[in-house]
């Protein structure tokens, strides 16, 4: 396995170019199997669990699902509020930031990020909810392409390039999820869930962020600063694949509001 590894991260580097080198010791940084192999379970869970729930009562999770998402949520805020104050503080420069600036603000965003990487681990809890609850019709492809594929282009963000310009994306994903997760926890409180109005504002700021974030990153090709610019060509295409699939279902979820309040009332 050792040897593997090796092999493996000298490919990777091949490819990549050297990893950064501050990120050496940190959880699941080291090689990338791991990650992949945890990618691989998380899919086979999705594959394997409604045909295992198929002929069972659904769980509620109720309690379980207020601690997850309210866990969630301050967690995102952390994320959030650490992030922006970091590079705030650390005079970063908002049109493009290279990997290398001052140590203690780097190191500050390097540690935000590991933890912004390992809370797309966490995340596939989501999905398991989904299944143990039966609400398969959640299990989208949208659903399970972004769980997957963001826990393992993460782990290649904190290899490569993890600080500098990388903090934007991951800074209005967490506020973006303090909003989504303090509601999705809330809305597991029945006497609660009347009063929660922004259910449908999720989805537009979802929207928001992505052409937020491609914006932000051709600043970044247009002025340049030493910031690996396939990194942000990556970043730009990735993010019109986000586009395109949430836009599509938000205009499904608007079609079928629209039918449904235009239906007329049953006796």
């Amino acid at each position: 396995m050792e040897t593997f590894n090796h092999k493996l991260n000298t490919y990777i580097e091949s490819w990549m170019g050297p990893r950064d080198q501050r990120v050496r010791g940190m959880l699941l940084l080291d090689n990338y199997p791991t990650t992949f192999a945890l990618t691989v379970m998380y899919l086979l869970i999705v594959w394997m669990g409604p045909k295992y729930m198929k002929h069972r009562q659904p769980y509620s999770c109720r309690a379980l699902l207020v601690f997850y998402n309210l866990g969630l949520t301050l967690l995102s805020f952390y994320m959030f509020y650490e992030l922006v104050t970091a590079v705030w503080y650390g005079g970063y420069n908002f049109y493009c930031q290279n990997t290398h600036s001052a140590p203690e603000v780097d190191n500050k965003v390097i540690n935000v990020l590991w933890w912004y990487y390992f809370s797309k681990l966490i995340e596939f809890m989501d999905t398991f909810f989904f299944i143990l609850r039966k609400n398969n019709h959640q299990i989208t492809f949208l659903h399970i392409y972004h769980h997957a594929s963001m826990l393992n282009i993460w782990w290649f963000v904190m290899n490569s390039i993890p600080c500098g310009h990388s903090f934007f994306g991951a800074s209005l994903n967490s506020f973006v999820h303090v909003v989504m997760y303090s509601y999705y926890g809330l809305s597991a409180i029945p006497a609660i869930r009347p009063y929660l109005w922004w259910k449908k504002y999720i989805t537009q700021l979802q929207l928001i962020q992505f052409f937020l974030t491609v914006s932000h990153t051709v600043l970044a090709v247009i002025w340049p600063c030493g910031f690996p610019i396939g990194w942000l060509y990556f970043q730009i295409s990735y993010m019109f694949t986000l586009i395109i699939l949430f836009l599509n279902f938000y205009i499904q979820v608007s079609y079928i509001s629209i039918l449904s309040s235009s239906a007329p009332a049953m006796n």
